[in-house]
């Protein structure tokens, strides 16, 4: 899941503080609306299936999953009759809460491939230079390049999650270009993220020269959509090995999830600008010809940055969010087998249940133990091979094909993406070309640097 919103970065001014927030429930007729076009789309995504288009010795596959997330956005952006701003927010809610239900998923297939992490720990750990610093060495030029300006700091030191927010504006202030780079390059990620990882792992896949292991270590940017997607494209293209890839970029992600905080404020984010610095010869970072912004762009800055960071104002109750996520993804997997099996529901309910769990911790705990630690955590013990109960989950979790829950979870986020395209028409064009680069590099670069480990420890 990702990280929950960190509001020390930007406090919001009187005029934008959020408004009382409204609890949605099945209850509320307005929220069937949304729970329809969730199954609708989702469903009608994986009837579409995969589609595989040739580019010349390779092939991008465009997975059900990306219908989903496309349609969704469309759905719920387009003028003409756009999907209410409430139920955008409360699909944005649910969203978190199925980015949970993914990762324990995930989990199941952690404890019996606890081996094979033991044994690919050094290329796990060092693979992590790609995450961290394939954005810098790579789209960090392009963006001084294009004349960014010091905007380029903030958009290229790393893929640009909710904790970049108050790493940056630590350093240089939320009234700072820098801080407008973090922005521009959130909005990006969120809004195609998913899209550019998933086309840039069919394309890797595609050509035949890396370990599924190496993508799939490659796939743990740190951001839960975007590992999904790359994730479901290496197990679609090797079946055979979908516990192990699974296993492993559910490590890959929550490592880099792990140590991004303390990398960003460390290394990479001074690293970032004293590369800008070099590049532009200044000890300022600006350049010649780049635009700076003015008070009023500044300050509109900070208060995007704080209408996303600040906490929803619709919400929607725990047990409405898991029936949700149980009834679009019964439908998506029954599609998916082709019949129906009542293992689904026993799935679905144990899914729910540890990520109730991990919510109710990181609630008592006050954030000390994230949610996204408990829901590994315990999934992968509950099939360990010391769990006696491993052997029926594990047999029960074949039923609920890993690829139709990111489908199910990648349509809900679609359907809460409608709201930022406005904005990202507001950051200007230059962060599609350094955005697409930076999300291209951070998965490439790692996946090559796992290869050549993952070679030397085998």
């Amino acid at each position: 899941m990702t990280p929950e919103p960190d509001t020390s970065a930007a406090t919001p001014s009187p005029a934008s503080a959020p408004a009382r927030a409204v609890t949605l429930s099945l209850r509320n007729p307005r929220l069937w609306v949304l729970v329809a076009l969730i199954v609708v789309i989702a469903a009608g995504a994986q009837l579409i299936g995969p589609v595989v288009i040739p580019i010349g010795a390779a092939a991008v596959t465009l997975l059900p999953m990306i219908w989903g997330i496309v349609a969704g956005t469309v759905v719920s952006g387009q003028r003409l009759k756009p999907v209410p701003d409430d139920l955008q927010r409360a699909a944005s809610v649910i969203m978190g809460v199925a980015v949970l239900v993914l990762s324990a998923r995930l989990a199941f297939t952690i404890g019996p491939n606890i081996p094979l992490l033991v044994q690919a720990g050094p290329a796990l750990l060092l693979q992590e230079v790609g995450h961290l610093f394939g954005t810098i060495a790579l789209a960090l030029p392009l963006a001084v390049l294009l004349r960014m300006g010091p905007a380029t700091i903030g958009a290229t030191f790393s893929i640009d999650r909710e904790t970049s927010f108050a790493m940056v504006a630590e350093r240089y202030g939320a009234s700072t270009p820098q801080y407008r780079g973090v922005l521009s390059m959130y909005v990006f990620g969120t809004i195609f993220g998913a899209v550019i990882v998933s086309l840039t792992a069919s394309l890797a896949v595609s050509m035949g020269v890396f370990d599924p292991l190496a993508l799939a270590m490659g796939s743990g940017v740190g951001s839960g959509s975007m590992m999904a997607a790359a994730t479901g494209v290496i197990v679609a293209a090797h079946p055979e090995m979908q516990d192990q890839v699974l296993a492993v970029a559910a490590a890959s992600n929550l490592i880099t999830s792990l140590l991004g905080l303390y990398i960003g404020v460390w290394v990479s984010l001074p690293l970032a600008d004293r590369f800008y610095t070099l590049l532009t010869r200044r000890r300022n970072p600006e350049i010649p010809g780049a635009k700076k912004p003015s008070e009023e762009e500044l300050t509109a800055t900070r208060e995007q940055a704080a209408a996303i960071l600040q906490a929803p104002t619709v919400n929607v109750g725990l047990v409405s969010s898991f029936a949700v996520i149980a009834l679009a993804g019964l439908v998506v997997s029954m599609i998916a087998a082709k019949g129906f099996q009542w293992q689904m529901l026993v799935v679905y309910a144990l899914l729910s249940l540890i990520a109730a769990l991990s919510i109710w911790l990181a609630k008592a705990t006050k954030g000390k133990v994230p949610a996204i630690i408990t829901v590994i955590t315990v999934g992968a013990l509950l099939t360990s091979p010391i769990s006696p109960v491993a052997a029926p989950i594990l047999e029960a979790a074949k039923s609920v094909d890993f690829l139709s829950v990111i489908t199910m979870m990648l349509t809900i986020a679609g359907l809460s993406l409608g709201r930022d395209l406005p904005l990202l028409r507001s950051i200007g064009w230059k962060i599609i070309p350094v955005g697409t680069v930076a999300i291209v590099a951070s998965f490439l670069l790692s996946t090559i640097v796992a290869e050549f480990a993952l070679g030397l420890w085998h």
